[in-house]
């Protein structure tokens, strides 16, 4: 017996000595072997009872866990109400909590319980990314199943890891830069394992060359504009360090690994801050260009000096901001960069009675105005400021998203006529001047009299007749650039819509009209039926008045409001007038980009080679693909086949080619979102 024993033993402390094959039994032959044996040698992945269970589904506390350990984040407390303190992973829970990289609810729950779809994974890393300094890349990038995505910035977030090989997902139908993203699947270990390990990778092949040492600072060096400095913030100032820097990732990366420097300065001028706003900086043309591309080539939009634009990161020769909705590239020169710690003001809404007012900022002229923006979106808290640089997504300071609204009457297409007699519009410019001379100021001293708007009601609806002009968006428009009527250069010049009144313009008459109705005529016939509403258009993005991602705002205005203010006068009037058009038609966006050949507008349901009416030129769709091309959906029709498609207002001009068009076009009901349903 005693041998037996004693044989057993031996056998077990043979066993004790051979390698454990608990793993390899279980990893062997996985596509992602290589990827989960890394993160479980570095202990960020852990097993359970022996096992690691790579095709198991991955909890929000699990991901948090491996973003944590995979960061060499230190470990906090959380504060959420639904994560045990004492919990195995709390301390990395709070460590992800306290850099921001994941959030929770509006309630305090953390939700640690819930498995994390690839839409989530996707933005966390996106965070991951730009805390890490990396440039946003991948706006080329097609996901043809944007729709199934929604949270704010998931789409882009899917973009910007597919071009950095982070995550992509299957492939798609439009060539090599297109793919089937599956945002609503669920996350599984392996899978998780695979993104951790190629930030990783990311990280340890940066070729980024060792900073030199610093220099001495003493004696003071001679300030030298082709070199780079690290600076912090320190009593309200900019401090650099004495060290210099030959090259801006040399500088990025000193940057990058140290808690008190805030930014890049060369020539001391800010290029690259950790947080902070964005303004349009003081330039000969009093406008900052934007642009599609790093390489600053290719401008679809332009901004007034002094306002604000969402900070998304810094290049070496550019800067990444953000404008309704949109990212675009602006040189270092042409926007000034303003730390979180230096801000003195900035835009933001608030909601009133129901109603949303704009606060904007000018961080030139340190000033201030205010508009109404028309009905607050349902959802915000009154008198709590808001934030939001395209005017659908409205945030709170954490960037958190609390709303999401598409202002009506800025979205709907201007082809569509008012109901609204001209009897009616003279009628509401009278009551509009009379509110404006009761308020005593002196401009507004007989207003009813000697606006250039008085009398206009039958010259409107003519425009709109012959031309497909909506008779209210002409005199909302004329409203906010004449200022009712009795701007300077209405008065003397018969100018109501700012015709040639470039922001570096000194003269009050750039453009003299010999009366009003020649400069509706103008305005119609020169500038929205020549190249914004017309969809063959040089400056067409939308027959709308927009933002400065979609619709007429992008090149008509520099004021990024442009298109919202107007809107705001359309509510009133309306409003006015009996609120008869307010949410009268179902409005939707076209939610389909095709960079070679554009989106084609029927003649009639159905594909064939003799229906194409016209073709949408290609657009980029914006943040979340929200803005695409916006249309009004008069009626749904259901083919034989099963397909169901949209009768659209068409955007063309009443004649083209010398030949009639059609008042409606037909699209295909897949290709569209519906923004706002009629009431």
């Amino acid at each position: 017996m005693k041998k037996i024993l004693a044989c057993m033993l031996s056998i077990l402390v043979l066993f004790s000595l051979l390698p454990n094959t608990t793993h390899a039994d279980e990893l062997e032959g996985l596509t992602l072997e290589k990827e989960m044996r890394f993160m479980m040698e570095r202990g960020i992945i852990k097993g359970t009872g022996g096992k690691v269970y790579p095709k198991a589904e991955v909890k929000r506390s699990d991901f948090a866990a491996f973003l944590a350990r995979t960061l060499t984040l230190s470990k906090e407390t959380p504060d959420f109400i639904d994560v045990n303190p004492s919990a195995a992973v709390a301390g990395e829970i709070g460590a992800i909590q306290k850099s921001g990289f994941m959030t929770g609810t509006l309630d305090g729950k953390f939700m640690p319980d819930k498995v994390i779809t690839r839409e989530e994974l996707a933005l966390t890393m996106a965070r991951v990314l730009e805390v890490h300094n990396y440039t946003r890349t991948g706006q080329d990038i097609i996901i043809e199943d944007q729709k199934l995505f929604t949270l704010n910035g998931g789409v882009s977030a899917a973009q910007w890891l597919a071009s950095v090989d982070l995550m992509k997902g299957g492939s798609g139908t439009q060539g090599s830069k297109s793919f089937l993203f599956k945002p609503k699947d669920t996350s599984l270990r392996d899978q998780v394992a695979a993104v951790l390990y190629r930030f990783i990778q990311l990280e340890e092949n940066m070729t980024t060359p060792e900073p030199p040492p610093e220099k001495p600072t003493e004696p003071e060096q001679p300030n030298n504009p082709n070199v780079y400095k690290v600076a912090s913030i320190q009593n309200g100032k900019v401090v650099e360090t004495s060290a210099q820097y030959a090259d801006y990732a040399a500088a990025l990366k000193v940057l990058s690994s140290s808690n008190d420097l805030r930014v890049i300065v060369k020539n001391h001028n800010i290029i690259k801050m950790k947080t902070g706003l964005a303004f349009a900086a003081d330039t000969k043309a009093n406008t900052t260009d934007i642009y599609e591309d790093a390489k600053l080539t290719k401008k679809f939009t332009y901004i007034q000096e002094g306002r604000e634009m969402k900070h998304r990161g810094s290049g070496p020769d550019y800067v990444i901001v953000e404008v309704g909705g949109k990212t675009g590239y602006v040189h270092h020169s042409d926007v000034d960069l303003v730390p979180k710690e230096l801000i003195t003001g900035r835009d933001f809404f608030v909601s009133e009675n129901g109603i949303l007012h704009h606060s904007t900022y000018n961080n030139m002229t340190k000033k201030s105005g205010s508009y109404m923006a028309g009905p607050a979106p349902a959802g915000l808290v009154e008198k709590r400021h808001y934030y939001s640089y395209d005017s659908v997504r409205y945030t709170d300071e954490a960037g958190r998203v609390q709303a999401t609204q598409y202002q009506y009457f800025q979205f709907l297409s201007a082809r569509m006529p008012t109901s609204y007699t001209a009897q009616q519009l003279n009628q509401v410019i009278q009551q509009l001047l009379q509110e404006r001379q009761a308020t005593g100021a002196s401009r507004y001293v007989n207003a009813t009299t000697k606006s250039k708007l008085v009398g206009l009601g039958e010259k409107l609806k003519t425009l709109e007749t012959n031309n497909r002009v909506n008779a209210l968006f002409m005199l909302a428009a004329a409203i906010h650039e004449s200022d009712f009527g009795i701007s300077e250069k209405a008065l003397t010049c018969n100018n109501l819509f700012g015709i040639k009144a470039y922001d570096s313009s000194t003269k009050v008459c750039e453009k003299t009209f010999p009366t009003p109705e020649a400069s509706v005529n103008s305005f119609v016939a020169d500038y929205m039926n020549k190249n914004y509403l017309n969809p063959m258009g040089a400056y067409a993005n939308g027959a709308v008045t927009g933002n400065k991602s979609v619709g007429a705002n992008v090149r008509y205005a520099s004021d990024p409001d442009w298109g919202a203010k107007i809107a705001g006068h359309l509510y009133t009037l309306d409003t006015k007038l009996g609120g008869h058009e307010y949410k009268k038609h179902t409005l939707g966006r076209i939610d389909y980009y095709n960079a070679n050949d554009g989106i084609n507008i029927r003649t009639s349901p159905g594909v064939s080679p003799d229906n194409v009416l016209f073709t949408y030129m290609p657009k980029l769709l914006g943040e979340e693909s929200m803005f695409g091309y916006p249309v009004i959906i008069v009626d749904t029709l259901k083919l034989a086949n099963g397909e169901v498609w949209y009768q659209i207002v068409n955007d063309m001009n009443p004649v083209h080619n010398g030949k009639a068009t059609p008042e409606y076009g037909y699209i295909l009901s897949d290709l569209v979102t519906v923004t706002s349903n009629r009431k």
